[in-house]
């Protein structure tokens, strides 16, 4: 029995602020941390423990920061979609959605990679998403949250409201890795203005949440696969980075562990 740790990184650079009314400098500035100062720093960190993890990559950042992606992929890890531009599933039109997945594709096999997995930008969905990954062929999601320790199949097609209990539809093809926002360093540490984020959780606290849960896992939930979600402008920090290698520790500290690219843990569910 092993338990699984998938460190996985939203690298999202610039792109994640274009999502926002009032888009400014400083904003921007942020993301370019992400690209010049938080990536360099995780790809450090990981090889110092041997860790391959996966990269969700927007279009928009693989065009922009061309060499920091060159050497996410020099380094071995796994590259996912994460849309062109980080805009919000739920808000596009499905003409838009499936316009911006094929943006997106077309610049990931510029340089090389047919991504296996994808997360959404909004960690959420518009009614045709699931179906545009299967006809698409991805192997696997990472952004619902229906389990929390073990992959399943999402359903397409539900039917279910205020007014009328859930109707199930189809059973999805693809895998879902399921993510929670606890294990997501954006909605702990990210500040922001407006709309107002307070964004200034103790490393402590988030230690303690993460290595609490991975404990329960470890103990309770044979086989289970625990997603952390981060994002190289938050995990980036040295506080922060900190943190993330004494999670890493932690893990590797207990027996029967392992981390594992989410592409790998698909391979191995077949």
């Amino acid at each position: 029995m092993t338990s699984t740790v998938c460190l996985t990184f939203d690298f999202d650079a610039m792109s994640v602020w274009f999502g926002y009314a009032h888009t400014t400098p400083a904003m921007l500035s942020r993301g370019e941390y992400g690209a010049t100062v938080g990536v360099p720093r995780i790809l450090e960190l990981l090889k110092r423990y041997n860790i391959r993890a996966t990269f969700f990559i927007p279009g928009h950042t693989v065009e922009s920061f061309p060499h920091q992606v060159d050497s996410i992929l020099a380094a071995g890890h796994e590259v996912g979609h994460h849309s062109y531009a980080h805009v919000d599933p739920s808000e596009q039109t499905p003409e838009e959605e499936r316009r911006d997945m094929e943006r997106a594709l077309q610049v990931l096999r510029k340089i090389g990679v047919e991504p296996q997995g994808f997360r959404s930008p909004s960690a959420d969905f518009s009614q045709v998403t699931l179906s545009l990954l299967e006809e698409y062929k991805f192997r696997y999601d990472s952004s619902l949250m229906a389990d929390d320790f073990s992959p399943y199949h999402p359903r397409i097609g539900d039917q279910v409201s205020r007014h009328e209990p859930l109707i199930p539809g189809r059973v999805a093809d693809i895998w879902e890795l399921p993510f929670c926002f606890e294990f997501d360093d954006w909605a702990h540490f990210q500040f922001n203005f407006n709309p107002y984020r307070n964004g200034t959780s103790a490393p402590s606290k988030v230690f303690e949440i993460w290595t609490k849960d991975f404990d329960w896992m470890h103990h309770n939930h044979p086989n289970g696969v625990l997603t952390a979600a981060m994002h190289p402008q938050v995990i980036g920090r040295g506080h922060r980075i900190e943190m993330l290698e004494q999670f890493i520790q932690h893990v590797q500290s207990r027996r029967d562990t392992q981390f594992s690219t989410q592409g790998d843990v698909v391979a191995r569910l077949g």
